[in-house]
């Protein structure tokens, strides 16, 4: 794997604009504002939600496809990693059920943990350095996103 650390333009811009939903409706929810498309704050809070587990999911998409690989290279830590590639949307379908805030808490620990997961994946050599910088700062201001709301809602 290269060890570049600076993120190819074009991950780096989709994942900040990734970050566009967490923050409009944080930010939305803290002020009081509610967004176009949307009926009420439980509307907006929801979307919250729904979208931090999609997201989970699709991260755990990501490492299911580095588990393969890892597979087919006979790499013992490919059953590991297909373990963690299921969890991130096990905790978000689990987050879903819960009342509010504790759906918000939920997906906080989860961005964070599998943001750190991710950035080891980079120490592993598995993924490049940038892929684990970049990780490290979405999941980050991700949960920076989900704590916010957590906490206007509790």
């Amino acid at each position: 794997m290269s060890s570049s650390a600076s993120s190819p333009r074009v991950p780096l811009l989709l994942g900040v604009a990734g970050l566009i939903p967490f923050a409009g409706l944080s930010l939305a929810l803290a002020s009081g504002f509610v967004l176009p498309l949307f009926a009420d704050d439980d509307s907006m809070r929801v979307a919250l939600v729904g979208y931090g587990v999609a997201i989970l999911s699709f991260l755990g998409g990501v490492r299911w496809g580095l588990a393969i690989r890892e597979s087919e290279a006979g790499d013992g830590r490919a059953n590991r990693d297909f373990i963690i590639a299921v969890v991130p949307a096990l905790i978000g379908w689990f987050a879903w059920f819960q009342p509010s805030p504790a759906d918000l808490w939920w997906l906080v620990m989860a961005h964070i943990v599998l943001a750190l997961l991710d950035y080891g994946l980079a120490c592993r050599i598995i993924v490049p350095e940038w892929y684990g910088r970049l990780r490290l700062a979405l999941g980050g201001a991700a949960a920076a996103c989900l704590m916010l709301a957590a906490i206007v809602a509790g």
